[in-house]
């Protein structure tokens, strides 16, 4: 059988597994929260794998390969940095997002963060934010569009309309269930490719000679290819650029379409466990992007061509060490990564519709005669329907991004928010005296020199040589431009000081609000206690 024969065959068992999970799910929505959150319904080994699944996303399996095959050596920083950068920023937050989730029954990221600082604005701001997730989505349906083009040989147009028609019958009929439940399944299925990539990796398939013969056929074809940075490229370029990779991704655990799961978590006392398993996972995931630098060594430059990509770096090394039947498994493997992220940010997308603009903005003002049961049936409703309006919006945009690196598509959505959340989410996880007027500042001095930075566009205006004293710091910031990790941590840090010394000049939160949200022991004692 050909390759295209092996992977419509195992393709329609995996699309049929999975709506078959889907349906599963949806016997048990029964309200609009189980549809948002799926609240304590997982145990820590099952989350761990949905919650590491969601996070490494294509970009994991095609950006990050991408990434390797066209920067070789240098690549690897990024490879383990992202999840210790990823779990660094669970492990912080975790408690008082999950807690105050719980109590004030949250059902989104933008939703708890205007709980915790009491602003309704808060929360309608983090939502508009939110919707520069679309250039995640976008960047998932690509994935999925080369997969579909790969292995099984499709035009783009039918290969797009594919991977959005399968996503959207599931996680319509299944929302976070289906999400948490495919994700769980199909994080399975990654570690499995992971291990393989690294075994090949180490044991350098396809290569004669080893380790070594790899290194020397990178230094022959570039040798910008091998050692610790790669000078050709703002990317690779510096220390500086490494540890940037590192800091960027703190946010990133707490982005809605991932934030959201820990509130899924039947027991709190499992946390820990929960967060060293997921953090695991993501690492062993994280090595998938060796297979670039190896597919670089097996198969040349020919991926830099007219006509080819990068992106296509780890399925095209599977095509051509392995044979087509175990290429072809692999390769629904890969589109398991791809689905795993794009559910998950399309049913938290839909909740900013559903819930934070609909159920927590217009039903108090314009229909508070409505029971909280009619609210709820509503909710749903307009979640499904939210569900499909996203769908359609980012396979428009997924079409008009196609030729972008999967890696750097992903990051024109999560770059600003990440920037934007460092400091009321995560500083605002830690310390208790962030007030509102520090979490404004912080969220939008974030997002706003995230954007700055990454189009250039004070650079457009005024020359970044032409700042005298200053130009050596301008021309630094010109200079990594294009490097969306740096950006990021540039916002971050601008964010991050804007939140602590506007918190300081400015009112506090009520202490009772405050103590609820750090101390519910003492809440509780309280309580008992009147």
């Amino acid at each position: 059988m050909s390759l295209f024969a092996w992977s419509w065959m195992f393709l329609i068992v995996y699309i049929v597994g999975m709506l078959a999970f889907g349906w599963i799910a949806s016997r048990r929505i029964s309200n609009a929260d189980d549809f948002a959150t799926a609240r304590s319904s997982y145990g820590p080994y099952f989350l761990a794998l949905a919650f590491a699944a969601t996070t490494a996303s294509g970009a994991t399996f095609l950006g990050s390969p991408g990434l390797g095959y066209q920067f070789g050596m240098a690549s690897v920083w990024g490879k383990f940095l992202y999840p210790m950068g990823v779990y660094f920023g669970v492990l912080i937050t975790i408690k008082l997002v999950a807690n105050s989730g719980h109590k004030f029954g949250n059902r989104s990221i933008p939703e708890y963060l205007g709980d915790r600082y009491q602003s309704d604005g808060v929360r309608l701001l983090v939502s508009v934010f939110s919707l520069v997730l679309f250039f995640y989505i976008a960047g998932q349906l690509v994935s999925g569009l080369v997969m579909f083009e790969i292995m099984l040989g499709l035009k783009p147009m039918t290969a797009l309309i594919i991977t959005s028609g399968v996503l959207l019958v599931y996680v319509v009929l299944g929302g976070a269930h289906a999400d948490i439940l495919t994700d769980g399944i199909q994080g399975l299925m990654m570690l499995i490719v992971a291990i393989v990539v690294i075994v090949m990796f180490l044991f350098a398939s396809g290569m004669d000679g080893g380790l070594g013969a790899l290194a020397s056929n990178l230094r022959v074809q570039n040798e910008h290819l091998v050692g610790p940075l790669n000078t050709s490229n703002s990317l690779y370029d510096s220390w500086w650029a490494i540890a940037c990779v590192l800091f960027a991704h703190i946010p990133l655990g707490m982005l809605p379409h991932i934030g959201n799961k820990v509130w899924a978590l039947k027991n709190d006392g499992d946390r820990m466990r929960f967060v060293k398993l997921a953090f695991a996972v993501g690492l062993t995931m994280g090595m998938l992007g060796l297979g670039g630098i190896l597919a670089r060594g097996v198969l040349g430059p020919e991926l830099l061509e007219a006509g080819r990509n990068p992106n296509e770096a780890l399925p095209a090394l599977f095509i051509e060490l392995f044979p087509t039947w175990l290429a072809a498994l692999i390769g629904v493997g890969i589109l398991a990564a791809i689905m795993s992220t794009a559910d998950g940010l399309v049913v938290s997308s839909s909740q900013i519709v559903a819930n934070d603009i609909y159920r927590r903005s217009i039903v108090p003002k314009y229909s508070p005669h409505l029971s909280d049961k009619e609210v709820d049936r509503k909710v749903l409703v307009i979640s499904r329907w939210s569900t499909v309006v996203v769908l359609i919006l980012c396979t428009w945009m997924a079409w008009a991004m196609q030729d972008m690196n999967i890696a750097l598509l992903v990051w024109v959505g999560t770059g600003g928010m990440m920037a934007a959340f460092a400091g009321p989410l995560v500083v605002g996880g830690l310390w208790r005296g962030v007030t509102l007027a520090g979490a404004y500042t912080g969220l939008v001095s974030g997002m706003l020199t995230f954007v700055l930075l990454r189009s250039g566009l004070p650079w457009q205006i005024v020359d970044p040589g032409s700042f005298g004293p200053l130009s050596g710091v301008t021309e630094w910031l010109a200079h990594y431009q294009i490097n969306p990790y740096s950006c990021a941590v540039v916002g971050e840090a601008v964010s991050i000081a804007g939140t602590y010394v506007v918190s300081k000049l400015t009112q506090p939160l009520p202490e009772t609000h405050v103590e609820r949200l750090f101390n519910p022991a003492a809440e509780t004692a309280e309580a008992a206690g009147g």
